[in-house]
Order: C-alpha cells, then sequence, then structure tokens
C-alpha cells in the first residue's frame, strides 16, 4: 500500500462562464467591467485538479489535501460554500486580483510563497496539482514556473489520468499531439501535474464535509495574506473585446486553389 500524501491543489476563480465579460481600464490597471457583481465559480482545469486530488487520496490513506487559492477574499467565501461540500481539504488563501491580466510568473510567486510556508510540509510527499490552462490565466506556464520555483523537476502537463502504485511510484497519462497520450512513470513525489479534463465525475455534495471544511475555512479567510502581483510590472495600454468582422461572397465552380490563395491573402491582408 502507497504510503500518505502531501497534495497541494493551486487554483482561482473565474466569472461563471455563461456571464458576458467586458475588460475596462480600472485606477489599477485592467479589469473586467462590473466584476464584483459577476457570479464566480471555482477555475474548471482547477476543479478538475480538485476531484483528482480527492480521487488520489482515498487511495493513499492518511493523505491531506491543501486548496491554494488567489482571488478576492469576498468572492472567494462564496465561491467555498459550494466547493466545501466535495471533498475535505484545508484552504490556504491568497487575497489577490482573480482577473487574467496578471502575469502568470507573479501568480506563481504568490502561491510557492504560500506552499513553503505551510505547517508540517514534506518534499518527499509533496504532488501539486492544478489546472494545464487556466479560463483566466490561460498561459499554460503558471504549473511550470510554480515547480521550478519550488526545485521540483518531475512535472507533468495535459494530465488525464494518475494510477497510484503500491511503492509510491505512479504512472501519468499526458496528452501529445495527434489525440494520443503518453505513459510516463515516475518513482514519486514530489512531481508537479497540470491537469487537463480527465474522464472523472464532479463527486456528490457531502454536507459534513462541508461543514468540517467551513470550520477552517472561516477562519482562514479572516486571516488571508493580501497580494498585489504584478503591480510593478507589465503596464497595459489598451484593453478591449475582440472585433468582430465576417465578409461573405457566394461562388461556384471555383478551385480549391483558387479559394485557398483568396483566404491567404485575405488573412494577410
Amino acid at each position: 500500500m502507497a504510503g500518505s500524501l502531501q497534495i497541494v491543489v493551486c487554483g482561482g476563480i473565474v466569472p461563471n462562464p455563461l456571464q458576458t465579460l467586458e475588460p475596462t481600464a480600472g485606477p489599477q490597471g485592467p479589469a473586467l467591467k462590473n466584476e464584483a457583481m459577476l457570479p464566480a465559480v471555482l477555475d474548471p482545469w482547477a476543479w478538475h485538479a480538485l476531484f483528482e486530488a480527492a480521487n488520489l487520496a482515498k487511495q493513499a490513506p492518511g493523505s491531506k489535501i491543501t486548496l491554494v487559492c488567489m482571488a478576492p477574499k469576498a468572492k472567494l467565501q462564496q465561491v467555498m460554500m459550494t466547493i466545501a461540500q466535495k471533498t475535505v481539504f484545508e484552504l490556504q488563501p491568497i487575497d489577490g486580483p482573480a482577473s487574467g491580466f496578471v502575469e502568470s510568473a507573479d501568480v506563481a510567486g504568490e502561491l510557492a510563497e504560500v506552499i513553503k510556508g505551510i505547517n508540517g510540509l514534506d518534499m518527499q510527499k509533496l504532488l501539486v496539482f492544478g489546472g494545464w490552462e487556466s479560463a483566466s490565466r490561460g498561459a499554460g506556464t503558471t504549473m511550470q514556473i510554480l515547480g521550478e520555483m519550488l526545485g521540483i523537476t518531475d512535472q507533468f502537463q495535459g494530465v488525464d489520468e494518475i494510477r497510484l502504485k503500491d511503492d509510491g511510484s505512479f504512472d501519468v497519462l499526458e496528452r501529445i499531439e495527434g489525440g494520443k497520450h503518453q505513459v510516463s512513470r515516475c518513482a514519486g513525489a514530489p512531481a508537479v501535474l497540470g491537469w487537463a479534463t480527465g474522464n472523472l465525475p464532479e463527486p456528490p455534495n457531502n454536507p459534513q464535509a462541508g461543514m468540517a471544511n467551513m470550520r477552517g475555512i472561516m477562519p482562514a479567510l479572516q486571516k488571508a495574506r493580501p497580494a498585489k502581483p504584478g503591480q510593478d510590472g507589465v503596464k497595459f495600454l489598451d484593453v478591449s473585446l475582440p472585433s468582430q468582422r465576417r465578409e461573405t461572397r457566394v461562388v461556384k465552380d471555383t478551385p480549391a486553389e483558387e479559394i485557398a490563395r483568396e483566404l491567404a491573402e485575405w488573412i494577410t491582408g
């Protein structure tokens, strides 16, 4: 039987995907219009990483899950009301921006500081989970940079499955080109896994887990570490919605080469 693990799940909150988002220039840089009023959810990729952490913790009795989340703590509290019922975890909140206008290196730096400060952190048992992509910070680099800051060189991105072995090693199923998967064998922790969507269903609600979690979540939110990443870094000259453009022309009996040539000229023009 594999030994216990320390699983740290990194994630942020994002506006509900059904909302219409409009960027605007705020007093402290780019922001979303009426951002404070938008209903929020845990980032879908981080959401799946949390599912996977809960599933893995069941296979390694005694494992502990810590959720490290950077977001405005008032909005984070609302999201936790739902998340808390899914699995037992400890929250390490960072009171910072949740928009997609912060550089991934700055986000990774804030996450790394919190992870290093976790009480009883054992690097030999540490697995760092997070989203391979993000609904707000979709650079696909945050987890990689975080791993480097923590000194973890075993990193897997685009992960769909992890198979834990009795000796503590595990197989990782990673997405590669052409709709295929690569299977890698890792000797054990520490490792960083950036999750794709996998195949696990959403865990059912567990009111008992929710009540247990909220007893720790509320005090943690009150003591959330403030952060203002990127305030002295990148400057945005303008933020706006992508412009829509549609030009339609109906033609008949035109050779494919001619159509391709016209499309190329239109794109480059």
